[in-house]
């Protein structure tokens, strides 16, 4: 038992973030024994029409992927193919995940989701492990699942939470810049294909031209031409004309900061960048703030890299970020007419923190876990073969696992 690594199931291992999570496990410390690869059917609940760039597969349709180096056949999601795994991951659609979550729990497993499905659940913790590791523990996952936030949230939150840390967070401003990918392949489609269609045009010079140029149906997911254009709407309708995205943003901030009143206001706009999310954040403190130890407390935050030089022409830009794991910062100024106020930008992978990393961080944390449970059974208190148990999480006020739980766990969240 004490030899026994988990197994770990990927869910939705053929859709785009899927890939990034293999590129992950075979890149990360080797935690994990059997990894069995799950691809969504379309015939089951929830993932009826789903196309392949998602996560699902056709009746009679076989792949096969590469992780750590093994040619590994990807089964199809049933309850028979969840047996014996200890933690899944779900790396799909808000639909699927919401039929296939609690079945993969029911079966014993830890379920790791990336999708919104249980974000608002006060039974699933949001995790953020550079910010609230301790809050995977057991005790705060009661329904066996574990969220992991949205693609834009994710952009920013390390850097925000650290900067709370120090200063008090009392107000949120932000405007998303978000990535054709965060659509998933079809959206990546639909940019490179209008992209091909403007290129060598003198298109974007007349109101219209472009829309009328590319014709509704090269729209793909988005609600307008996204080549030589920014659109400003990501989601779905909400009351007040709020998108669903700006809202969440709102909801998983306060949820991982453990600020329920705290006012957040987001606004996101799609623009014409393949991979990489960006934000414009507006950050006011309880405490008055200084550039210079903004730039101290950025640049030893685990997960975040500042760069932020202006003159030089350092600062982050999606383009020269993508692929990469860390959070970027640069621009980081204190506003003119407020002591306390900060105003930065930030830019990271929608692919990789900003859905397969995080989850993957969380899965190890989870799986780390696992293994410290077995190691107790097999020499329960009194044999003196029992590593002395790691420090529980202070808790708030709320009961909930503290931000001080979190100081000092870099070294968890190291490949």
């Amino acid at each position: 038992m004490l030899s026994r690594k988990p197994a770990l199931a990927v869910v939705g291992a053929t859709g785009a973030a899927g890939a990034v999570m293999l590129q992950i496990l075979s890149q990360h410390a080797d935690v994990w024994g059997e990894i069995r690869l799950l691809s969504l059917p379309n015939s089951h609940p929830g993932t009826a029409g789903l196309p392949q760039a998602l996560g699902s597969v056709g009746a009679g349709e076989t792949s096969v992927l590469a992780v750590r180096g093994e040619e590994t056949e990807v089964r199809v999601l049933s309850e028979d193919a969840l047996a014996g795994i200890d933690v899944a991951v779900f790396l799909a659609p808000e639909e699927a995940a919401a039929h296939w979550v609690p079945v993969a729990a029911a079966r014993g497993a830890v379920v790791v989701d990336a999708s919104a499905a249980f974000r608002a659940d006060p039974d699933v913790p949001l995790v953020v492990p550079e910010l609230n590791p301790d809050a995977v523990r057991a005790p705060y996952r009661p329904r066996g699942i574990v969220a992991s936030p949205g693609c834009t949230t994710l952009a920013l939150i390390v850097a925000v939470g650290a900067l709370h840390a120090e200063f008090g967070l009392t107000e949120l401003v932000v405007s998303a810049y978000q990535a054709a990918s965060a659509a998933g392949q079809d959206g990546v489609a639909a940019l490179r294909g209008q992209l091909a269609a403007v290129a060598g045009t003198e298109l974007g010079a007349a109101p219209g031209d472009v829309r009328r140029a590319l014709g509704d149906e090269r729209n793909g997911p988005f609600p307008a031409p996204l080549a030589l254009n920014v659109v400003p709407w990501c989601g779905t309708l909400q009351e007040d004309g709020w998108s669903s995205e700006e809202l969440r943003i709102r909801a998983e901030t306060r949820k991982v900061l453990e600020l329920p009143g705290l006012p957040v206001t987001a606004t996101c706009v799609r623009v014409p960048v393949v991979t990489g999310h960006s934000v414009a954040v507006h950050a006011r403190f309880e405490r008055p703030v200084t550039v210079e130890r903004a730039h101290q407390v950025l640049a030893t935050a685990p997960g975040v890299v500042l760069f932020d030089d202006p003159g030089a022409g350092d600062f982050p830009t999606p383009s020269d970020v993508v692929g990469t794991d860390p959070t970027w910062v640069g621009r980081v100024r204190r506003a003119l007419d407020d002591e306390r106020a900060l105003t930065f930008f930030v830019c990271g992978d929608n692919l990789r923190k900003g859905a397969a990393l995080n989850t993957a961080q969380i899965a190890e944390l989870v799986a780390a876990e696992l293994k410290r449970e077995w190691q107790a059974r097999c020499h329960p208190p009194g044999s003196g073969l029992v590593p002395p148990a790691r420090e529980q999480g202070k808790h708030d006020r709320a009961g909930g696992p503290g931000r001080a739980a979190s100081q000092g766990r870099a070294e968890e969240l190291s490949p």
